[in-house]
């Protein structure tokens, strides 16, 4: 058996114990495929990328003779920048994350735009993994197959894993940034020289705050409770303290010189999946 052919068995039994998740990350990413390009610069590489007006700093050798022959101008050739960078993913499985207030949770949400993300940049030939999984990250399906498994297999984490990132090297965390210890990992992920992109999911009842009358609000995890007589009264409390914290997740990203977005579960994941990909390098 070749090694691709390996490759392939290992990639089709991994397919085989994922849900249709898979299927529709896929789908998703092909909607969105024609309406976003690769990472594509000047640069180090074999393939001709396009011609430019020649300028003082160019050398020499770089003047196209034969494309210039053809105008009153100098052009030069420039390849296409072909290093493949490495993007690294983490996705928040705490209980949190379950909360749900219409047809799709906020670890539903982040599952589809992790899985699709990945799809789309592996299409660009980026390298793709997902934190603590089992594998090098890599430009291909198998990639894609093993960050399905290895994020069916992560059960309550909060953060990501500990693990020798490189410099340079690319983060992108999904998650409700509720938890304090996420911002420490952030600084200690910084000081590693990981790049991050923060994708804040939000419920709409969370940014909303759509509840009146008596209502009992409970902890995700069970062991903390709360009745509110006449909810409205709260409502705008509520609002206020939640939008310092979403101000307080995205400025700690910018201090850090990382990217955030937000996206509510309400709204259609094709916008979301643009933006991340232009956030981290793609046109």
């Amino acid at each position: 058996m070749t090694q691709f052919s390996t490759l392939q068995h290992e990639a089709d039994g991994l397919s085989a114990g994922l849900p249709p998740l898979m299927v529709e990350a896929d789908h998703l990413a092909a909607s969105v495929s024609l309406g976003v390009h690769g990472r594509r610069r000047a640069g180090m590489g074999e393939s001709f990328w396009q011609f430019r007006r020649y300028a003082s700093s160019d050398s020499s050798s770089a003047i196209d003779w034969r494309q210039s022959a053809k105008s009153q101008h100098i052009f030069v050739r420039e390849r296409e920048w072909e290093a493949a960078q490495t993007v690294w993913f983490w996705r928040d499985a705490s209980a949190n994350m379950s909360f749900q207030s219409g047809a799709v949770s906020k670890r539903g949400r982040a599952d589809l735009l992790l899985l699709a993300l990945a799809s789309l940049l592996v299409r660009g030939g980026e390298r793709v993994g997902f934190t603590g999984m089992d594998g090098a990250p890599s430009a291909s399906r198998l990639a894609l197959t093993r960050i399905g498994r290895a994020m069916s297999a992560s059960k309550q984490g909060v953060l990501p894993p500990q693990m020798p990132f490189a410099r340079g090297n690319q983060l992108v965390w999904f998650s409700d940034f509720l938890e304090e210890e996420a911002f420490k990992a952030m600084t200690h992920l910084s000081q590693q020289g990981v790049e991050g992109h923060l994708v804040r999911i939000v419920d709409p009842a969370e940014d909303d705050f759509p509840y009146s009358g008596r209502t009992r609000f409970e902890s995700p995890f069970g062991k903390e409770g709360e009745m509110f007589g006449r909810a409205e009264r709260i409502r705008q409390a509520y609002r206020n303290r939640f939008a310092a914290h979403g101000e307080r997740v995205a400025h700690a990203a910018a201090g850090l010189g990382w990217t955030s977005t937000v996206h509510r579960t309400d709204h259609a994941p094709q916008a979301a999946l643009i933006a991340l990909h232009a956030a981290i390098g793609g046109t």
